[in-house]
């Protein structure tokens, strides 16, 4: 067991979270004039009804997946699922046997117990798709991100929590990063320490990345960009290899989302607390614009302004929403360019996860993560990393 434990001193009241997200989904679907939402994104139907399917089987969790239908008049939603005793009471759910959508008898069952109306999916296999082409199925995501994207309090608990739990797992196994230990081994360890401490399960697998110091010795590329994130292997760490962590977990169905960078055996020189000097000074950037009514666009440009140019891969974000989804709304820094972040406008609830990148090909480089939620006046912090191994006191 854990020599770890960790305590939450702020309450959480999941039925009022279950009820105020349902909700919050209506008027979303008002909004956009839809009378029914079909939901097999099963982060989605965790936000709708509160149902989880067990992580551990996934097969089960992709061909016998949970589905929810919601409609606009409030009424009860309904879930079909194999793991009935996974759905909360709190908003009276109609639970039905699970569906196999994969083949045309399990799509007709669903077409056929849901309501008229305008109707809008997240996701939607082949059978499902050809069942329902008569109703001209619309794209959930624009009621469901504006549903999502400002978190409630007890939310924003969940999220809290998941981090906790992340940060003092990753903190039981920091000291046995040491030359000959494997990914693979770190990940077995990580596991089980998260679910000693409560987490429900783990969202990815953890990443535990050995960077060449340039691109050209790092995994091939077609595009020529530095290559993150890879599988985990068997290959034992050396001495000196700086190594770029990435973990997910989740808590009552909330992500959470660790980054950092570790130097194995610990032996930190000037260029790696230059470049991890670097990422603190582009995030604090960041933060001293991070406040309700500033937009997406503030951010990439607080950030260009310190690090000289675009200070993340271009493959990922300067920013990231995490919720029910480890990236979800809001979107910072993508390829849909500068007019699409001025979009973006920051309110109380919405939750970033910043993950910028200080790169010098030839010379290696630093990435870590941090997660902020905003607040009324500016912003609270949902991580707390440290950096005392690069000789910085946060």
């Amino acid at each position: 067991m854990t020599d770890r434990a960790v305590s939450f001193d702020r309450s959480l009241d999941r039925a009022r979270m279950g009820r105020a997200r349902h909700a919050r989904l209506v008027d979303a679907m008002a909004a956009q004039e839809l009378d029914v939402l079909v939901l097999l994104g099963q982060g989605n139907v965790n936000y709708a009804t509160g149902a989880r399917m067990p992580d551990a089987d996934q097969a089960q969790a992709l061909h016998g997946r949970a589905v929810a239908a919601v409609t606009a008049d409030g009424a009860p939603p309904i879930v079909w699922t194999s793991a009935p005793e996974r759905v909360p009471p709190h908003l009276g759910t109609d639970v039905r046997p699970s569906l196999d959508l994969e083949w045309d008898d399990g799509a007709a069952q669903l077409c056929d117990a849901l309501p008229p109306g305008r109707l809008a999916v997240d996701d939607l296999t082949v059978p499902l798709w050809r069942a329902l082409a008569d109703r001209d199925p619309q794209d959930a995501s624009v009621a469901l991100g504006a549903a999502k994207i400002c978190k409630t309090a007890d939310e924003l608990e969940c999220i809290r929590r998941a981090q906790a739990i992340n940060e003092a797992a990753i903190a039981a196994i920091e000291p046995a990063v040491t030359s000959g230990v494997t990914g693979a081994g770190l990940t077995g360890h990580f596991v089980r320490q998260i679910l000693e401490l409560g987490a429900s399960g783990s969202t990815v697998d953890p990443v535990w990345q050995v960077m060449a110091s340039s691109i050209a010795g790092g995994p091939y590329s077609a595009t020529g960009d530095l290559v993150f994130p890879t599988v985990t292997t068997e290959a034992p760490f050396h001495a000196g290899d700086v190594v770029f962590v990435d973990t997910g977990i989740h808590y009552e169905g909330y992500q959470s989302d660790y980054g950092h960078t570790w130097v194995v055996g610990g032996d930190v020189d000037a260029r790696h607390r230059e470049h991890c000097q670097r990422w603190l000074d582009t995030v604090d950037a960041v933060l001293e614009v991070a406040k309700p009514g500033a937009t997406g666009r503030d951010l990439t440009r607080a950030a260009g302004e310190v690090y000289g140019r675009r200070p993340w891969l271009s493959h990922l974000y300067l920013a990231h929403g995490t919720g029910t989804e480890s990236a979800e709304m809001p979107f910072v820094g993508t390829d849909l360019g500068d007019e699409f972040d001025a979009s973006i406008v920051l309110a109380p609830g919405m939750v970033l996860v910043l993950e910028p990148v200080i790169w010098e090909d030839g010379r290696g480089g630093f990435r870590s993560e941090q997660i902020i939620a905003v607040t009324d006046d500016g912003f609270e912090s949902l991580s707390h990393l440290r950096y005392e191994a690069y000789g910085v006191d946060r």
